[in-house]
């Protein structure tokens, strides 16, 4: 898993529980990769516990903005799939061994699940019914559920995605400051089939930031 962050100290607990969230996935191995980027993003700032975890490796982009840490992160996986977090979500305990299983029985390169909003202070999570249906999907057909892109949020977002891993360095992240992570999914799913999950898989916090 692929995470860019500015390292900003009022964040740095939400990396914390993205980090907890880490620890407590069931049937699967990971590794953790985190792309501290931007001019206050100092390595120095991540909590030892992250930094001290053999499954952990930083890697420091310093030019701004999180499209490039992420692709510059994306040279360092081992695994044969890779998925991104933003740092300050988190992932419900079977996010990553549930799109693994899929990818594995089915041989397809990308399998996706649903992401809720979590609003941290309350602990209720709101599942987004996002525009692609559950089920296989040949490439390009998730294109096809986006019907008006000034209007409507993409049809998937990069963060519910389980991708292959060579896949996802030849698709890349945009370079935009905004809209580079829509640039990604679309990509993956242009290029090849994959499936989309009923489960939900990611966690995305609610809050002012």
């Amino acid at each position: 898993m692929i995470t860019p962050t500015g390292l900003r100290p009022n964040r740095l607990p939400f990396l914390e529980e993205l980090y907890e969230s880490l620890l407590a996935q069931e049937d699967v191995t990971w590794e953790w990769i985190v792309a501290p980027n931007g001019p206050q993003a100092d390595p120095g700032l991540l909590p030892p516990a992250i930094v001290k975890d053999p499954r952990v490796s930083v890697v420091v982009r310093p030019g701004p903005g999180p499209a490039p840490a992420r692709n510059t992160a994306l040279n360092y996986v081992r695994a044969p799939r890779v998925a991104f977090a933003d740092d300050d979500d988190r992932l419900p305990p079977s996010s990553l061994a549930i799109r693994n299983e899929h990818a594995i029985t089915t041989g397809l390169h990308w399998v996706a699940g649903r992401s809720a909003d979590w609003h941290a202070e309350s602990g209720s999570l709101t599942t987004w019914m996002c525009p692609t249906p559950v089920g296989r999907h040949e490439a390009g057909d998730v294109w096809t559920f986006w019907p008006d892109p000034m209007a409507s949020k993409p049809p998937m977002g990069h963060c519910m995605l389980l991708t292959d891993t060579r896949l996802a360095r030849a698709v890349g992240h945009g370079g935009l400051h905004k809209g580079e992570d829509y640039k990604f999914a679309l990509g993956v799913c242009g290029r090849s089939a994959g499936l989309m999950l009923s489960d939900v898989v990611y966690h995305r916090r609610v809050h002012d930031q």
